[in-house]
Parts: structure tokens; C-alpha cells; sequence
């Protein structure tokens, strides 16, 4: 999700975030039941759209972040395809053994992981943070005191990198060496876990001490900084995946790519 990088509000980061993670999630079941290739790289293409024109983000970034969609997609389908097992045999050397279905298959698991990685990553560049919390909040009336337990925690985390950093130098400046192997290890890892540790041991008592304060146990009603709603973008999200959906899989039955409609089976 959104923290400090620079980037273009579009109309992805105007929708509702629970309306958004919740319809990423019945597409996430949606693709699990669908054993299409041709529908999946129709679908691919819809998200890589979405991905690249409306996250509002440089095309540089884009790529850096897309680099372990490709890593994934090459060591899925490739491990599936080179010892998959079918009927139909293309290539068979040594431990390697290519057949029409393994590689169906392959080609099935590594465009799901795809779409699985421009889904999860579109909304993590689109929502931010605290907006997805309060909406959880407002919409699906998570107590207060989980939510802002939570965005607490998030951003405690780049004080906690900061405080591993002065560690580190601190150790530098007196000069400590490890010792190599695992005792060297151990002892490295014990230097920085129990400082570590007890500071955020510590935080963590003062932040509950400053809730509790604050009545965030108290269980009545409440007022929010920020009131998420719903709003136009809401309908043309629903609206661009529906169509996305649609046209994947009009296209995938009257101008298929291959002539296999199922990985399941052989035909």
C-alpha cells in the first residue's frame, strides 16, 4: 500500500477500499475455478491495462515492481511444463518431459499467478493505509481499538528500521566482531534482538496505556477523522471488471488462442 512514494491520483484511489478488497477477493476465487488459458490471457491483458495506465505510478517503477510477476511466471509454468505428466508427448529428455498438457498447464498456473500478482499489486498502489481502516470502520464495523491498533503498528515499522540502523552503527563505532559460523550468527542475532525487543516491548506498553486513556475500549459511538464512503468511481469499478470479465470470456469461446478450454482434461 501507498507510504511515501511519490504518484498520480487516479480514480482507482477514489474507490471505497472495502469495496475494493472485497471484490479483489471474489476475483481471486473467481480465477481459482476458471481452467480457461485463453480466458486468462485475455484477463491478463485487462489487468496489465489497469495496471499500467490507471495506478498512477512511473513506468519505471511499474517495471521495477513487475520484475518478480515475471520471475514467478517463468519458474511456475516452467516446473510444470518441463515435469508435467499427458498423453500427448512433445519432448522427452532425461528427467524432462514435455507434454501438450503439462505445457496447457503450465501456461495456466503462470498467467494465474499473474493475474493473482497485477490484482494484489494494483490495490496496494491504489489504497492507502489508513483509508483502507477506516473504512473497515465504517462499513464493516471493525472495533477501534483493532483498527488503530494495526495502523499503529504500521508506522512503527520504519521506526523500528531507523532503530536497527543506529544499532548498527552503534555496534560499528565499538568496534564489535563477530565470530564466523553459527555462534557468530547467534550472537549477532542476539545483539540486535534484545535491544530491539525491549524497545518495542516498551512502545508498545506506552501506546496501549495511550488508547486506553483515550477510551478506545469504550464500545459507543464514535466519531472518524475521515468518513469513507461510496461514490461514482465505485459503479465504474464494478463496471470495468464485469466488462472485463465478459469480453475475456466472449473472446476466449468464439476466437480462442488454443483449442483446449480446459486444463483439466485433455481436450
Amino acid at each position: 500500500m501507498l507510504t511515501d512514494f511519490s504518484y498520480k491520483e487516479t480514480w482507482l484511489h477514489k474507490i471505497n477500499p472495502s469495496l475494493k478488497l472485497t471484490a479483489i477477493l471474489l476475483l481471486f476465487i473467481y480465477l481459482l475455478i476458471n481452467h480457461n488459458p485463453n480466458f486468462l490471457i485475455n484477463y491478463s491483458i485487462g489487468m496489465l491495462f489497469l495496471y499500467i495506465f490507471f495506478t498512477g505510478h512511473p513506468w519505471k517503477r511499474l517495471l521495477v515492481i513487475s520484475i518478480p510477476f515475471i520471475f514467478i511466471f517463468v519458474t511456475s509454468s516452467t516446473t510444470m511444463i518441463f515435469f508435467g505428466k499427458g498423453e500427448t508427448n512433445w519432448l522427452n529428455w532425461g528427467l524432462i518431459n514435455i507434454t501438450e498438457e503439462s505445457f496447457f498447464r503450465g501456461l495456466q498456473l503462470g498467467l494465474r499467478g499473474i493475474c493473482f500478482g497485477l490484482l494484489g499489486v494494483t490495490f496496494a498502489l491504489t489504497t492507502r493505509p489508513v483509508y483502507l481502516f477506516y473504512s473497515f470502520m465504517q462499513q464493516f464495523k471493525l472495533k477501534p481499538k483493532y483498527a488503530y491498533s494495526f495502523l499503529a503498528a504500521f508506522r512503527l515499522l520504519p521506526v523500528m528500521v531507523e532503530e536497527m540502523q543506529t544499532l548498527k552503527y552503534a555496534l560499528r563505532v565499538r568496534g564489535i566482531q563477530y565470530k564466523q559460523g553459527f555462534r557468530g550468527f547467534y550472537e549477532k542475532l542476539k545483539s540486535y534482538a534484545i535491544p530491539l525487543l525491549s524497545q518495542s516491548i516498551r512502545r508498545a506498553y506506552r501506546i496501549a496505556v495511550a488508547m486506553e486513556a483515550k477510551r478506545f475500549s469504550n464500545q459507543g459511538q464514535r466519531t472518524y477523522f475521515y468518513r469513507i464512503g461510496f461514490s461514482k468511481f465505485d459503479i465504474l469499478f464494478l463496471f470495468y471488471f464485469l466488462s472485463v470479465i465478459v469480453v475475456a470470456n466472449f473472446t476466449a469461446l468464439h476466437f480462442p488462442y488454443f483449442s483446449i478450454k480446459d486444463v483439466r482434461h485433455s481436450g
